[in-house]
């Protein structure tokens, strides 16, 4: 399975004037991975560029219905402290994600990189919105580098 799935990584925080751009651009990259057999695409969840893949991946369920949207989250109870708009889309996205993997059951230090070593271990390749050299994007990249995993950047 792990030939045929695809993760994502990258920031919270989309710039406003941007987010049309990259989801157009992310759309594309999918849509390139699916007509080459990738089947399963993983994500963390987090609000920003997760939330944004994940809504894609479903969006793109509607014409590939054989696809699949695998959540891969850090614990239980990631939005806790979340915004009302931000938990009301991640349950959205719950709801309708074809499986849900927890990496722990409670947060901790480190749950997060955990959850990101797991999304990079379990995929073939993975898709990243990277515009930082540091945080847990740019540790995302680096191990997925490391472990051979392709490594597709959308510049925006």
């Amino acid at each position: 399975m792990k030939e045929r799935t695809c993760c994502f990584t990258g920031h919270r925080d989309l710039s406003a004037c941007k987010v049309s751009a990259l989801q157009r651009s992310l759309r594309m990259e999918i849509i390139k991975l699916i007509e080459k057999g990738v089947w399963y695409f993983g994500s963390g969840g987090a609000c920003g560029f997760d939330q944004l893949a994940a809504l894609t991946v479903l969006d793109l369920k509607k014409t590939y219905s054989y696809i699949r949207l695998i959540l891969i989250l850090p614990c239980r109870n990631q939005e806790k402290f979340w915004n009302t708009d931000d938990a009301a889309m991640y349950k959205t996205i719950c709801d309708q994600a074809d499986k849900i993997v927890y990496t722990s059951d409670h947060y901790y230090t480190g749950c997060m990189h955990k959850r990101n070593r797991y999304l990079v271990d379990h995929s073939d390749c993975c898709i990243c919105y990277l515009t930082q050299q540091s945080g847990g994007t740019k540790y995302t990249v680096d191990y997925a580098l490391k472990k051979n995993v392709r490594v597709i950047h959308l510049n925006v």
